[in-house]
């Protein structure tokens, strides 16, 4: 988990959330914590003994959630900057895709950065990768949709 004492973007404007990824609310999830970047969003997490697929390597389930939901935050974070509001739109996921290019360690701390590729009055493109030892583990891409009311996911970051 990350120790930094800088508020992610979850703790910020969505402190009562409980999904499974980035909720902070949740304390069985994964709880991560994307901070502003140069390029969009950044966040560290170590995994732990629960989150393997096999002795030492990272279950790929893992990684994906660490990146659906890291990515789904960079999106919200632009389109809200875009339309220069206080608070992100509550965006999903529509897509995303991964590819695990090598095992990803245990004991290791995992770097996901998110970058925003298109941007739409209300959706954004994101391209994540996900590093440990300075090495690529994982890159992935994903299209995240801002919802109104009457959707239901719409007030869940209230």
């Amino acid at each position: 988990m990350c120790t930094d004492e800088t508020p992610s973007v979850q703790e910020t404007y969505a402190p009562n959330s409980i999904c499974f990824g980035c909720g902070p609310a949740n304390k069985n999830g994964l709880r991560i914590r994307s901070l502003r970047s140069e390029s969009g969003l950044k966040m560290r997490f170590t995994p732990t003994l629960e989150h393997q697929a096999f002795p030492g390597m990272i279950n790929g389930g893992i990684i994906g959630a660490l990146m659906d939901c890291h990515g789904n935050w960079t999106a919200a974070i632009a389109l809200m900057d875009a339309a220069e509001d206080s608070q992100p739109p509550c965006t999903v996921t529509a897509n995303y895709n991964i590819k695990l290019r090598r095992p990803t360690p245990l004991g290791q701390e995992l770097i996901v950065t998110g970058e925003v590729t298109e941007l739409k009055e209300d959706r954004a493109t994101v391209k994540m990768t996900l590093m440990a030892e300075d090495k690529i583990c994982a890159t992935g891409e994903g299209l995240f949709v801002a919802v109104t009311e009457g959707h239901p996911a719409f007030h869940r970051w209230n």
